[in-house]
């Protein structure tokens, strides 16, 4: 039999391991709410420093612009939607640094973000090894939804990088049967060489030849060395894929060496995103591109958010904004379909993958088995507005386009991932 005193003594023990276990941080991973009426947290990666500085900073806004008109209360207001941010100064080992601490520190159930390619591999390699789902609005990397595809990766409001320029060249090749020949020029990493293969692949499988493929690396100051090698090749066209700070020195060079009016140019998406159209002027005027996101869009959905965006921050929103803007709506509706509770992830992930929005920025869009947005891609014309400000206005809208176009998924996924070397069977 116990004496009274150790009797005590034991009781006192076991109320103390009871006080601290209640006081105990959550595990890595863990969330703050497993039903309606808590605090969820968000883990919100984006570069506002470093080189994507401005594209990053339009993500944050387009993602706080949503919670801001839609107010960051779901469930009938008793579940609270808390984002942490961190800034991932566009550097790989700083954006898995920062993850970790959203992960680990902030105890976030699951991370937005981050921005560039290779921030978002470092990231993912993390994320995939902790079991923590990530949506990717913007990263585009085509195998990562494809070959490496991870039920903990789920492109909402997103789209792979080749995605719409497997499209563009048969709407090239079709309004243009005269352009047989193309060139290519193209920032030398990943995203160049998806882009620049979706257009090649295809192009070549029509019966077209490439002529010139010249590759620059990202933060090319001066382009002169690189111009006159696509502009001397020969080609009927030239397809360029130049990404953020490139994109306006580009466009401005092109239009500089006299080649806007000698040789048609079309080009991705990001080379005459808003968020690089901002710095253009004249030269961009005229530039047909394609894209999954076209803020000229004549739709309320598109036309409600640039607007709003547009008086917010005083500026048109970029594709970074309107993919941030769109992945908190998605968001906020699959964490609605688990009535708050995402303490089951894998019933929260399958709501997410459920969601199908009718309408959005973008337009339609919905989630294959793959987890890539099945989405419209716009061919898309640089116009100036009434208020003398440059946008991109859609001339044609191709519907439903996957990351396998007209592709069969299997055969597709059984050739080898675009590379700088490899663009499809008939590509050089």
């Amino acid at each position: 039999m116990l004496s009274v005193g150790l009797h005590r003594v034991l009781i006192l023990i076991a109320l103390l391991s009871v006080l601290l276990a209640s006081c105990a941080p959550p595990a890595p991973g863990g969330n703050s709410t497993t039903s309606a009426g808590g605090i969820i947290k968000v883990g919100l990666l984006a570069p506002v420093t470093g080189q994507g500085a401005a594209s990053g900073q339009d993500m944050v806004n387009g993602w706080n612009l949503w919670w801001k008109l839609n107010g960051n209360k779901l469930c009938s207001g008793k579940t609270e939607i808390q984002t942490v941010f961190q800034d991932t100064a566009s550097v790989p080992d700083t954006a898995r640094n920062k993850a970790r601490f959203l992960v680990e520190q902030s105890n976030v159930p699951f991370i937005v973000g981050p921005l560039f390619a290779n921030e978002a591999l470092a990231v993912a390699t993390y994320t995939k090894a902790k079991g923590i789902p990530i949506f990717w609005p913007v990263p585009s990397n085509d195998d990562f939804t494809q070959r490496q595809r991870s039920d903990l990766v789920i492109r909402i409001a997103g789209w792979t990088s080749s995605q719409p320029t497997h499209p563009f060249a048969d709407w090239i090749m079709q309004q243009h049967p005269n352009y047989k020949k193309f060139a290519t020029i193209a920032a030398d990493f990943i995203f160049g060489y998806e882009s620049v293969g979706g257009f090649v692949n295809v192009a070549t499988l029509r019966g077209a030849k490439i002529v010139k493929q010249v590759w620059n690396p990202t933060g090319t100051s001066d382009f002169s060395p690189y111009l006159p090698l696509v502009a001397n090749a020969g080609a009927d066209a030239v397809f360029a894929t130049e990404v953020v700070a490139d994109a306006p020195r580009f466009v401005k060079a092109w239009s500089d060496f006299g080649y806007k009016n000698k040789i048609p140019l079309f080009t991705s998406q990001n080379t005459t995103d808003q968020s690089q159209l901002r710095s253009m002027g004249s030269e961009a005027e005229g530039i047909i591109s394609a894209g999954h996101y076209a803020e000229g869009r004549d739709d309320p959905a598109t036309q409600s958010f640039v607007q709003a965006f547009d008086k917010a921050y005083g500026q048109l929103p970029s594709y970074y904004a309107a993919a941030l803007y769109t992945a908190a709506q998605w968001l906020s509706q699959g964490i609605e379909a688990v009535g708050c509770n995402i303490s089951n992830q894998a019933a929260f992930l399958k709501a997410v993958r459920s969601i199908k929005l009718a309408d959005s920025a973008f337009g339609p869009m919905s989630l294959d088995s793959y987890g890539n947005p099945i989405e419209n891609i716009y061919i898309r014309k640089v116009v100036r507005r009434p208020d003398g400000r440059l946008w991109n206005v859609p001339i044609q809208t191709i519907p439903n386009v996957s990351q396998f176009y007209n592709f069969d998924p299997a055969q597709y996924l059984a050739h080898p991932p675009y590379t700088r070397d490899y663009k499809g069977v008939s590509s050089p």
